[in-house]
């Protein structure tokens, strides 16, 4: 499809509502996460984090920071995507979408953009205030903005697949609070996976959370649990799977034409 052809006021219009929703619910969408990653910071970073012992030379309060980050970063970018698209679901505008001349992907794009701009907002917000509780220094600030995009994009796709999926409010909370968190938490956000016996280790390479967090710390501190490039192509292929997930989804009208 040539440039030309390609729907930009469509997707614009899609961007600024699902943007202004930001801006009409600032306590939910931001002050909230703040609030509650900051709690982490307090209780795990200065209280317990002084009696902790530095990690590859890290102190223990700045090297949660990351994962606590991604823990944000990740619920919140599938609590976006996940709601904007199950709301025209739940109304029945969707079928308004549906039959205007706006291709599938556009209107994908245009959700998904603003839920990720959402979330790297949030996440920048909450780097903003680790830094008034723990000493931080981003080695490669190139890497860590580029994992925050990457992985807010993915994760606002993959909340988007579950809009879709969801036939009702609670379900919208079933993967996010039931399988991302325990993942998170048990994908490196408050230890290294080196500190865990081989065994367990092994199987927490099985985790793709790790593969997020351990890239997104290396970004800061030079050091990780995985390699740089094992972690970029495992993000990229989630977010493939994630893009192919969906162009399944509206080629043949999965939980969309009911």
């Amino acid at each position: 499809m040539s440039t030309s052809a390609i729907n930009h006021r469509a997707i614009a219009a899609i961007y600024r509502f699902e943007m202004a929703r930001m801006k009409r619910t600032p306590m939910q969408s931001i002050l909230s996460p703040v609030i509650s990653t900051s709690l982490y910071f307090v209780v795990f970073g200065a209280a317990i984090g002084s009696r902790m012992q530095a990690i590859d030379g890290v102190p223990y309060g700045a090297f949660i920071v990351p994962g606590l980050i991604m823990l944000s970063l990740l619920t919140q970018s599938i609590a976006n995507a996940s709601f904007a698209i199950y709301f025209p679901k739940f109304t029945g505008t969707i079928f308004e979408l549906l039959s205007a001349p706006v291709a599938w992907w556009e209107a994908v794009f245009g959700y998904v953009a603003a839920a990720a701009t959402k979330s790297v907002l949030l996440g920048l917000i909450i780097l903003a205030t680790a830094y008034l509780f723990v000493p931080l220094q981003i080695q490669h600030p190139f890497w860590m903005l580029l994992f925050l995009v990457l992985t807010a994009t993915t994760f606002s796709l993959f909340g988007f697949i579950i809009g879709i999926w969801a036939d009702g409010f609670e379900k919208l909370q079933v993967v996010p609070l039931l399988i991302v968190t325990p993942l998170t938490f048990l994908g490196g956000s408050f230890y290294s996976i080196d500190m865990l016996p081989p065994f367990w280790r092994t199987l927490t390479l099985f985790n793709p959370v790790v593969y997020l967090i351990s890239g997104f710390r290396w970004s800061f501190f030079g050091s990780a649990d995985v390699g740089i490039a094992v972690s970029l192509t495992m993000t990229l292929v989630f977010l493939a799977a994630c893009i192919a997930a969906t162009g399944w989804i509206f080629r043949t009208g999965y939980r969309l034409k009911a």
